[in-house]
């Protein structure tokens, strides 16, 4: 099993002809996953590798059964896009794109709550259930179908952690980015109750850093599971008031600092790694005991 995405996923690939859209598409498509539409403005082409374009996401819905949406338009355009793909039936919509406004971000949230659909972004590096499907830009190569399941605010971070996961012979069942903005869809909490349902899950990594207080929500929820979780926290360093990278990485006067998220996920049983290359060894001993 998997969480949100599987080979079942029916995609469409909104600004499938531009050159992010166009390349991974082709990315996609070599990892298995069913590509069943593109749209685009300008209708340049009829199809790309194979996979037609229209000038809806209404049409794709019709003519393929598209089930699921990923965004690669810029920022001017992506609540535009987000409102066609929710009010064409999407279920799943993954929003890849960096630098959305916030007030766009929280408009969108709205809708997709009325809808039922769920939003993955923005400014995230996708999703992946490993041998099944992806929608993202994570790299293919360092994915292998496995028990652990990976939820992460930061891209590069994630990558490396399972790229050790995966050298440590720890497979994973699905790895989602939840984006570096602070308005975004799915939360730490929302990925941990999909992943202690999923059968298939036996350990979950929870990638975290400083700002916000996703992840001391997350600990919250945690105290309650049954199946082990190990976190990382990025940010140790930081001084108060610093912005990094995420628009959503910064402690504002004294709230989301690292010593708090760690101190609520120990509180909340979740082991805790000092490095990210300690993760695989705490997962290995957390798989051990169960």
């Amino acid at each position: 099993m998997a969480i949100i995405v599987d080979e079942k996923t029916k995609v469409c690939i909104q600004g499938i002809t531009g050159k992010q859209g166009s390349f991974h598409l082709r990315q996609m498509l070599d990892y298995g996953t069913r590509v069943v539409a593109g749209t685009s403005l300008e209708r340049s082409v009829a199809d790309i590798s194979g996979v037609p374009v229209y000038a809806t996401v209404e049409e794709a819905v019709d003519r393929r059964g598209a089930t699921a949406s990923i965004l690669f338009v810029p920022a001017q355009a992506a609540k535009d896009a987000a409102f066609e793909a929710i009010e064409a039936g999407i279920s799943l919509v993954v929003i890849i794109t960096e630098y959305l406004p916030v007030h766009d971000a929280m408009e969108i949230m709205a809708f997709a709550a009325e809808h039922n659909t769920t939003i993955v972004g923005p400014n995230t590096f996708g999703i992946i259930s490993p041998g099944k499907a992806k929608l993202g830009i994570m790299p293919n190569h360092i994915y292998t179908p496995g028990p652990v399941g990976v939820i992460a605010r930061s891209g590069t971070l994630s990558y490396e952690i399972v790229d050790q996961l995966t050298r440590a012979g720890l497979g994973q069942s699905t790895v989602i980015g939840l984006g570096g903005d602070r308005v975004h869809g799915c939360s730490f909490t929302d990925c941990l109750k999909h992943m202690e349902r999923d059968a298939d899950t036996k350990a979950i990594v929870l990638v975290g850093e400083i700002g916000g207080r996703a992840e001391e929500d997350a600990a919250e929820f945690g105290k309650g599971m049954t199946k082990p979780l190990v976190a990382y926290i990025a940010g140790r360093t930081a001084p108060e008031g610093k912005r990094m990278g995420h628009a959503g990485a910064i402690i504002e006067r004294g709230k989301g600092t690292f010593a708090a998220k760690v101190e609520s996920l120990r509180r909340g049983g979740a082991a805790i790694a000092e490095l990210p290359s300690e993760v695989p060894g705490l997962v290995q001993a957390a798989l051990a005991k169960g």
